[in-house]
């Protein structure tokens, strides 16, 4: 007699359960069998944690000063002090609370930045890609356009127009970036809407909104949050360099691009003051990328396979 115990569906996409725990399981087995995703997941994971909490973490706040121990070095060098772990800055403000503080902005640009060059991209290319024809045209012909011009000269343009403002470089870069998720959102639509399931949907007569965002949309998550991780890395990376040529954040606020900029004078004499901002800015791009890495790998069934 056959039983009437119903077993869990797999999942065509994953091969796994559709149960919550089981996937989040499934996931972290193969994040411990990547070391490298490991570290990623970890460094990301660390400094999230000092950007939410450094009020509660820093000995000091970020602008507080204290010119009687100006440009101190480290704790371990002659003349440091543990009461300053990393040394302080020609001001006598303490290095480890303005790193600590240093990372809301990258934290902040980063994920603001990569959320509205996100919707803008997805929704401009899956219309691109979904309707074709003229709007096609109309769409990624600017696109294409703001592709080819360097990147850098674009943004730093745009930056000495609007001012120094937080807002303002979230702006800059969540538009600026746009074009990129546009392009690989409609090529991943062109690729998807000939497959058997849309054809479906279009001869039961859905909508073509319907089975643009509903059928077509979840299936570039994938490629879409890879695409993201690396993206936000590069932002870090942007806003530091903005921030050092005077583009970026109002130079009161503690960023590592400011701190760096501030520092560049002193780069002989005191490299403590250069030195720790550019290794939180190393450090933090370098778990981004790892943790990147590993998505894009666990997010592809063909490179998933490979891994086996």
């Amino acid at each position: 007699m056959a039983s009437n115990t119903l077993t869990p569906r797999n999942d065509s996409l994953l091969g796994v359960e559709r149960t919550f725990g089981q996937r989040l399981g499934y996931f972290g087995g193969l994040l411990w069998r990547d070391r490298s995703g490991v570290i990623g997941m970890v460094i990301f994971l660390s400094v999230v944690f000092a950007a939410v909490f450094a009020g509660m973490i820093a000995p000091y706040g970020p602008l507080q000063q204290d010119l009687r121990n100006s440009k101190q070095p480290p704790a371990w060098q002659e003349g440091g002090s543990w009461d300053h772990p990393l040394g302080t800055d020609n001001l006598g403000r303490d290095m480890w609370s303005r790193i600590l503080y240093g990372a809301r902005v990258s934290i902040t640009v980063s994920f603001f930045g990569v959320i509205i060059a996100l919707v803008l991209g997805v929704v401009v290319g899956a219309l691109a890609g979904y309707v074709g024809g003229r709007l096609d045209s109309l769409i990624m012909a600017p696109i294409n356009l703001v592709l080819a011009l360097p990147y850098l000269l674009v943004v730093v343009f745009i930056a000495a127009v609007f001012g120094r403002s937080l807002v303002n470089v979230i702006l800059i870069f969540g538009v600026t970036c746009a074009p990129i998720f546009a392009r690989v959102t409609r090529g991943e639509v062109l690729r998807i809407r000939g497959s058997a399931y849309v054809e479906s949907a279009q001869c039961a007569g859905a909508r073509w909104w319907r089975i643009l965002f509903l059928h077509i949309t979840p299936n570039l998550i994938g490629p879409l949050i890879t695409l993201a991780t690396f993206e936000a890395s590069a932002m870090i990376f942007y806003e530091a360099g903005l921030s050092f040529i005077g583009l970026s954040v109002p130079p009161e606020v503690p960023s590592w691009g400011n701190m760096l900029a501030a520092g560049r004078k002193y780069l002989t004499s005191y490299p403590w003051l250069t030195t720790w901002p550019g290794l939180a800015i190393m450090y933090t791009s370098l778990g981004m990328n790892l943790l990147g890495d590993w998505l894009r790998d666990v997010l592809d069934p063909r490179l998933r396979r490979t891994r086996r």
